[in-house]
């Protein structure tokens, strides 16, 4: 096997990653520090009186917002589709 179609076969699985449970909760982590970051750039931005820093920070917040919910709901539809659950 090629160096080629082992990075091929690795990426694959790690698609198949991104849409498991643990990699969705890794991803909501991820999430996670990411509004540390965010309320740091709006709290410097507030101190300094800057409204475009201000407003970048509102929309990457925004943004975040968006797609923790997205990574819910597709965490809530993978708990709907076990058998197990019920």
């Amino acid at each position: 096997m090629s160096k080629i179609e082992k990075a091929k076969a690795q990426s694959a699985s790690l698609k198949g990653f991104k849409h498991s449970k643990p990699g969705l909760w890794l991803s909501i982590g991820t999430s996670a520090f990411g509004a540390i970051s965010i309320v740091k750039d709006a709290r410097k931005a507030r101190e300094e009186n800057d409204t475009l820093k201000l407003v970048n920070a509102l929309v990457g917040a925004a943004a975040l917002i968006t797609g923790t919910a997205l990574l819910v709901r597709e965490l809530r539809q993978l708990g709907s589709d076990d058998v197990l659950l019920g």
